[in-house]
């Protein structure tokens, strides 16, 4: 696969799994977005919100997307709140295919409960949180997507499988 492809979804949807996946089955490049971040800014993103706030963290997104936008062949795993700026889904857009990686809040749960480096979370790991911020974000996620692909009960190579069909019709 040439293009870039973007991937966006909730916390613990799959999306860094799934960028490795695609990265070693298609040999591409692959940027995390949240570990690329942290090399930059030389600190956790618990602490960067800590010390800076989300605004400032959202500005950081969108700042390395941007820079992003001169790759090729490059999978790029989002963060969970990338979409929720309009500039970004722009972005996205027009350097790629943007797939959104659908969980169910009960997955997510299952997934990240034991983590303790997703501040947006941290005092409030239960399903009933992740379902309203899920719901939240749902129509973001909806209007970025070119496709959406389901990730409950999946493995990873069976996900990256359908992204391929979709970019080959």
């Amino acid at each position: 696969m040439k293009t870039n492809i973007f991937l966006i979804g909730f916390m613990g949807s799959g999306k860094s799994t799934i960028a490795r996946t695609l990265k070693d089955k298609y040999h591409m490049r692959l940027v995390e977005m949240d570990e690329e971040i942290e090399k930059r800014e030389k600190k956790k993103i618990s602490q960067i919100f800590a010390d800076s706030g989300e605004a400032y963290f959202r500005e950081l997104e969108t700042e390395l997307l941007t820079a992003l936008s001169q790759q090729e062949n490059t999978v790029v795993s989002c963060g969970g709140g990338v979409p929720m700026r309009e500039q970004n889904t722009a972005v996205m857009r027009r350097n790629g295919k943007v797939v959104y990686l659908s969980t169910r809040p009960e997955t997510v749960f299952e997934r990240i409960h034991e983590q303790h480096h997703r501040p947006l979370l941290e005092g409030n790991m239960n399903v009933a949180y992740i379902s309203g911020l899920m719901k939240e974000r749902m129509p973001y996620y909806l209007a970025a997507a070119d496709i959406t692909v389901g990730t409950d009960g999946r493995s990873a190579d069976e996900i990256c499988e359908e992204i391929k069909r979709n970019f080959d019709e």
